[in-house]
């Protein structure tokens, strides 16, 4: 993997995208702005990786929704794992998230801001022109995260909580099964939310559901689908 790119270099650019329309849109604006780029597509997390492997591209321009094989459902959920995987193995590797879910980015921000590579974000709704700005910058090896609603917030939030909103509001757990799928107690489950709504900044109110408002605070960070 390169970092950044010399004079002579021509870049291997890998799109991931599962909208062909969309796949077939961003290829070609890249192909303009980059002449001898070689463009690579995958359409799910498994091709991905398999076109990680024997392509070893300088730069991924890819969306978070996207499913994990054929035939499976599109999830940001997908698209934010198969991230954290590739800046785990391919610590240089340079990044584009280019996706309409940008603020599930959240999620991952120390993952991001122990990447070596470039990595920077453009939502689908910048223009053309704001888009390749960003695929430049990551080929520099630059970082431009500023987009992402609340990375920059200092909400902390710890592993363990993340997967306690997956299985309370993703999966409709109680916290008695939330406890046994952690292999936790309930004690340490309700220690979890009371953690986790302070740091959303998040009380008890006469008249309000607290766990519906914690619901709501979550998604609004982006620390939820």
């Amino acid at each position: 993997m390169q970092n950044t790119l010399t004079d002579k270099a021509l870049p291997k650019i890998l799109v991931i995208d599962d909208h062909e329309s969309v796949l077939g849109g961003t290829v070609n604006v890249l192909q303009k702005h980059y002449p001898d780029a070689e463009l690579i597509v995958a359409v799910n997390a498994k091709n991905a990786l398999n076109r990680l492997t024997t392509s070893q591209p300088d730069l991924v321009v890819m969306d978070l929704s996207i499913p994990n094989n054929p035939g499976t459902t599109a999830r940001p959920d997908t698209g934010v794992q198969l991230l954290r995987t590739l800046m785990k193995n391919y610590p240089t590797l340079n990044i584009v998230v280019q996706s309409a879910n940008i603020r599930t980015l959240v999620r991952i921000r120390p993952d991001i801001d122990s990447h070596k590579g470039g990595f920077t974000v453009a939502d689908k709704s910048l223009s053309t022109q704001e888009m390749l700005t960003r695929v430049d910058w990551a080929l520099q090896g630059l970082t431009h995260t500023k987009d992402i609603k609340g990375i920059h917030s200092g909400l902390e939030v710890k592993p363990e909580w993340l997967r306690m909103l997956t299985l309370a509001f993703g999966e409709g757990l109680q916290d008695k099964t939330i406890a046994e799928r952690m292999c936790i107690s309930e004690r340490m489950v309700r220690h979890y939310w009371s953690k986790l709504q302070d740091a959303l900044n998040v009380y008890p109110e006469e008249g309000k559901n607290i766990r519906i408002q914690t619901e709501m605070r979550a998604r609004e960070e982006g620390l939820i689908d």
